[in-house]
């Protein structure tokens, strides 16, 4: 079969698929909307196998071909036959009649069923999306042949790493955005870059629509749509989950079995699992009851604490204007940067988070997350800030840290509310550069040293030792008047 010619449309900037400089962190996964996590043997691979390598996949004789770092990664998958595409391109389906759709796609049981229930009830082609935000990908060979085998005209794979990291986690740690106190925003940053990289892919492919996985009953669909509407209002939006008549797994296995659909053969997770550079979260199962304890096989990326090494470990991390640039006095990229501390922080245990928190549709959930670099991340800039920032810009910042990550929480990433409160975390932090130096040891990460060139912390001043900038016999003066109004209320109370 000829191959598609619309894979000629993507430049080899947006195709660019690079491998990490270092060992990836040790777990693949699927991402969630776009596929669970399946299975500890999913994401139980100690070593990326696309490490410093990229890959150019081409279904025409199913070959791999290995390329130089920061080549193009361009996954094609053959056309079909005139009279297989007629069936899905030029009738009206089921629901009504679409183009051409770019799916969010991971190989999945969820996602290989939409594929021929978009072409079924919309009578479409449908262009399958992967991305790579960190959460690797194991086979790509075998994406694109799930991909082929599902009714896929089309596979896209882009790398988005070092742009997730640089351009959305990076600025979330600047901001210091947590959401209820607890939660690093891990799948809420994730989102938006990768329904911004399928709006491109829809421009680049001349599709008329965009589907995504998601239930309705979570925050993801939100994210998603919310990214749609932002970037290109005239795409029209499929989710499955709200139309269609499956329930459940069984279901889609009977859907896929009706139209000729490989179910994948994997081992079914007893976790809701999602997982990317920044984090992996664990929902489901025993962990909604908020009385249980997890199980300790559970987790992925962290080793118990109580099983960490017994000597502790020490870290440096370099930040320039609130983004970190090195560890251990090396320069590294933002996704290299990150994980190289999920490797350090989890083999000690640190970023273990179990949390009940507010959905945005309204119900609470229970989940226990992974973020071992990004807890040390946020341990250094915090620190920092300590020594650059002032008592009001201090308390004004974190005050809009919290709308910050509810705007993020919320899926509103390209809202015009938090790009302004972006820009005013960028202004403050100009003066937030220095080192911080950490102590990790059995889960628990200690400050044991912060500088800055733009310290506002003075010894001369803060000594207790008489000096001439500081004339403890002003206090007094200051001390009557800033007590007025509580001297001036006990008058009127006796």
């Amino acid at each position: 079969m000829a191959q598609l010619k619309s894979i000629s449309a993507f430049s080899s900037s947006n195709l660019a698929f690079h491998g990490p400089k270092r060992e990836s962190f040790p777990y693949h996964g699927k991402v969630c909307c776009l596929g669970k996590l399946s299975s500890f043997q999913e994401l139980g691979a100690r070593k990326s196998e696309l490490q410093g390598n990229a890959f150019a996949v081409s279904s025409g004789n199913g070959s791999v071909t290995r390329a130089h770092d920061k080549q193009v990664i361009r996954a094609v998958l053959p056309s079909y036959s005139e009279t297989e595409v007629s069936g899905s391109t030029k009738e009206r389906g089921l629901r009504g009649k679409l183009n051409k759709v770019v799916l969010a796609y991971s190989g999945g049981l969820d996602t290989s069923v939409i594929v021929p229930w978009l072409r079924e009830n919309y009578g479409c082609d449908v262009v399958c999306f992967t991305a790579d935000v960190g959460q690797g990908l194991k086979e790509l060979e075998g994406l694109e042949k799930k991909a082929k085998a599902s009714g896929a005209s089309q596979l896209v794979v882009k790398d988005l790493k070092e742009e997730f990291v640089k351009d959305y986690i990076f600025p979330c740690l600047r901001a210091g955005a947590i959401y209820e106190r607890k939660y690093l925003l891990g799948t809420s940053m994730a989102r938006p870059v990768i329904a911004k990289a399928m709006v491109d892919v829809a421009k680049e492919v001349g599709a008329d629509a965009v589907a995504h996985g998601c239930t309705g009953k979570g925050n993801d669909q939100v994210r998603f749509e919310l990214t749609f509407f932002a970037l290109n209002p005239k795409l029209n939006v499929v989710a499955p989950w709200r139309e269609w008549d499956i329930t459940g797994r069984e279901d889609a296995i009977e859907y896929a079995k009706k139209h000729n659909v490989p179910v994948p053969v994997t081992k079914k997770s007893i976790y809701s699992r999602d997982g990317n550079l920044w984090h992996l979260s664990h929902e489901g199962d025993i962990l909604e009851d908020p009385e249980n304890e997890p199980k300790k096989d559970m987790f992925m990326l962290t080793v118990d604490p109580e099983d960490a090494p017994n000597e502790p470990e020490y870290v440096d991390i370099g930040i320039i204007s609130g983004i970190p640039v090195s560890v251990n006095g090396e320069n590294l990229s933002p996704a290299s940067l990150l994980d190289h501390l999920n490797q350090i922080g989890g083999r000690h245990g640190i970023g273990r988070v179990d949390m009940v928190e507010n959905r945005l549709v309204g119900m609470k959930s229970r989940g226990v997350y992974e973020t071992p670099g990004g807890t040390i991340l946020f341990a250094a800039a915090r620190e920092l800030e300590s020594l650059t920032l002032d008592r009001e810009t201090m308390q004004v910042k974190d005050s809009l840290a919290l709308k910050y990550a509810e705007l993020v929480y919320a899926g509103r990433w390209f809202d015009p509310l938090r790009e302004s409160m972006d820009s005013f975390m960028e202004e403050i932090s100009k003066t937030t550069t220095g080192s911080v130096t950490l102590k990790l040891y059995k889960g628990s990460i200690t400050v044991t040293s912060r500088k800055s060139p733009y310290s506002l912390y003075r010894q001369d001043i803060s000594s207790f030792e008489s000096g001439d900038v500081y004339d403890q016999a002003d206090a007094a003066g200051f001390i009557r008047l800033y007590g007025l109004p509580i001297r001036v209320r006990a008058m009127l109370d006796s």
